[in-house]
This record gives structure tokens, sequence and C-alpha cells, in this order.
């Protein structure tokens, strides 16, 4: 991979040495416009939005949105990092696998399970772990959050139960473990903070948070992750 022709990021602007990774390029938007001082959008290809702008401590942050599963997410990550990205946070949604959890509650993974295939690809073995001083730092500034193992799948429409198998994972989602694997051969620190979206009632039914509910949870993640990032 060379500077100048990446597969899915093609810079307009300067990014920074630090980066939020959403899945979603809108909620990439939306934590630039509620957390960035003068965001500017440095990235479109692929309709995966990029942005940088100034974080509270005065200095350089970007958001880029990495797309839906491990896969485009291994790519972003690849390229940032060829680009300069030297600390990483993955801001995302999950679904609930352990009892309690509520729909907008913030988790801190600190492994995921590796039941995908990317994150196996890329030499991870049966966990990923993510970088120990950012989830620190992660959670001194979201101390209220629940921490602990995640799981990583490729389906996000599942047959059967989800996460059936792993037992202690506390939820599942799609990217962390990919991410973890990559940032850990590449010497970079991923951490990774998620808001609960999803979660099943006693007859096995979805019940998904809506948009009004999610956008605030989102942007108290954000702000933990980026203060987590400003303290590193």
């Amino acid at each position: 991979m060379s500077h100048s022709a990446p597969v899915h990021l093609h810079p307009t602007a300067p990014l920074a040495e630090r980066v939020l990774l959403p899945g979603d390029p809108g909620r990439a938007l939306a934590l630039a416009q509620g957390l960035l001082q003068e965001p500017r959008m440095f990235n479109h290809h692929r309709g995966l939005w990029g942005y940088t702008g100034e974080a509270p401590d005065g200095e350089p942050l970007t958001i880029q949105a990495t797309g839906m599963g491990g896969p485009s997410a291994a790519i972003v990550l690849a390229e940032l990092i060829e680009l300069g990205v030297r600390r990483a946070v993955r801001v995302g949604t999950c679904g609930a696998l352990a009892p309690g959890l509520e729909l907008g509650e913030l988790l801190i993974a600190r492994e995921s399970i590796c039941a995908d295939g990317t994150s196996k690809a890329l030499g991870a073995r049966e966990r990923a772990q993510a970088d120990p001083a950012l989830t620190e730092a992660l959670l001194a500034q979201a101390p209220s959050a629940r921490a602990g193992t995640i799981v990583s799948v490729d389906l996000f429409y599942e047959t059967g139960s989800r996460g059936a198998g792993h037992h202690d994972a506390l939820a599942v989602e799609m990217e962390a473990a990919t991410l973890f694997a990559l940032g850990a051969a590449k010497g970079v620190p991923v951490a990774c903070a998620l808001v609960v979206s999803d979660t099943f009632d006693a007859a096995g039914a979805r019940v998904r948070i809506d948009d009004h509910d999610l956008l605030p949870a989102a942007e108290r993640m954000g702000a933990a992750a980026i203060a987590a990032l400003c303290d590193q």
C-alpha cells in the first residue's frame, strides 16, 4: 500500500495522529460537528466520511468512518496508519448479550472474542486485546461504563442466538477484534468504546434504540474517547 494510492481514503486535507473510528459515516459527521472545533472534511472517498478539527486540548484530532465489518475497518485503519495515525479508539454500537444492559449504555471493551474472519486473517487467535493503557484512559473518563469482553462477528443478522457459545461476552459487534489485531501488529494503540444500540426481549425479539436517544449517547461516548486520547 502506498501513500499516493490508498483504496478507501483519498485525503484532501491533513489528518491528525489521533483518530476516532465510528463505523457509520453519519455518526462521523455528527461527532465532528458536536465535539470538534472547526472540523474540515478530509476524506469522502467511497462514502467513508472523515473530518479533522481541533480537540479540547487545542491539538488536531480526526474522526474517520470505517464502514461495516472487519474487512473495511482493516483497510481504513491500515491506510490511516500509513498516513500517520498513531492512536485510535473505535466508537461504535453493539448488541447486548449480558443481562441487564440498557439501550444507550456505554461499554468499554478490554478484549474481543474473534468470531470473525478478518481478525484471524491478521493473525489473531481466540481473543484480541485492546491496548491496556488507552483502555484505562477510557475508563478514567467514563468510570460508570461497564468494561469487559465483547465478541466480534461477521454477520449482523445471524440466525439463532447471537453470541451463542461466548458466555462471557457482554455484547456483540463487527469491527473491534480486527482493529485490535491490526493495531497490535502495527504497534499502534487501539481501544474501543461502544453504545448499546440493540437489546433482546424475553421472546428473543430485537429492541433497537431510536435516533433521538442514540445521538446524545454517541456524543457522550465520543467525548470520553477524545478525552482519553488527549490524556495519552
